[in-house]
């Protein structure tokens, strides 16, 4: 098996949850938007969110802000509050010590994740990287994941390995792929999908599994 990992990025390797809530009420406070609008875009925006979001707050509620400067400053309130632990990067030098290649295949718009990657330092690790918002398909599409490989250098054929927190996108996706799979155990497991090849608690949990496997 080659030894190609793709990492899903948010709730894998960065928590989006943990910053998205501060920055939108930083993002409130910058224009003293009112509460109601606060509480639109928590709820909007809680699972992703992309140009086309704040397009629709600008109409919804007729402000006078253009709606590609509040996106251009929700960016960067996100990617200057999200980080990635020291454990987690120290992971992923070890895994490139270790010859292994390095992907990051993510749902979102492609400038808000790799606004995370830049700011992380994660994208410094890796060697290839594929957004959904790069062709406007999403995982579990397995076009994303032959993406991420091809951006690599590296071919789905040869195999490898999926690690991430969604049992549909990332699990059910990397099956769908030809790769095995690492589940970071939180939500729900659907009762249709095949179960992944490892469940763990932790990302670094993963990469010790990928650093001890000698296929």
């Amino acid at each position: 098996m080659a030894r190609l990992a793709l990492f899903d990025l948010d709730g894998t390797l960065t928590d989006r949850r943990s910053v998205f809530g501060d920055a939108v009420n930083r993002l409130c406070n910058m224009y003293g938007f009112a509460p109601e609008i606060e509480r639109w875009l928590l709820v909007e925006l809680a699972d992703r969110a992309n140009p086309g979001d704040f397009a629709r707050l600008h109409d919804t509620f007729n402000l006078t802000v253009p709606a590609p400067r509040l996106w251009q400053d929700y960016v960067n309130l996100m990617a200057a509050a999200v980080t990635c632990r020291p454990e987690v990067l120290q992971g992923l030098a070890d895994l490139r010590a270790a010859a292994w290649t390095i992907g990051i295949v993510t749902n979102g718009a492609s400038d808000i994740q790799r606004a995370k990657l830049a700011a992380t330092g994660i994208g410094e690790l890796v060697d290839g990287v594929a957004v959904s918002g790069d062709l406007d398909i999403r995982k579990p599409d397995p076009r994303l994941f032959e993406l991420a490989a091809a951006r690599c250098g590296a071919n789905l054929a040869d195999g490898g390995w999926m690690i991430g927190d969604n049992p549909a996108g990332d699990i059910d996706g990397g099956h769908q792929a030809g790769l095995h799979t690492i589940w970071l155990r939180g939500r729900p497991w659907p009762a249709n999908l095949r179960t992944a090849h490892h469940i763990v608690d932790d990302v670094t949990d993963a990469i010790t599994i990928m650093l001890n496997d000698t296929e």
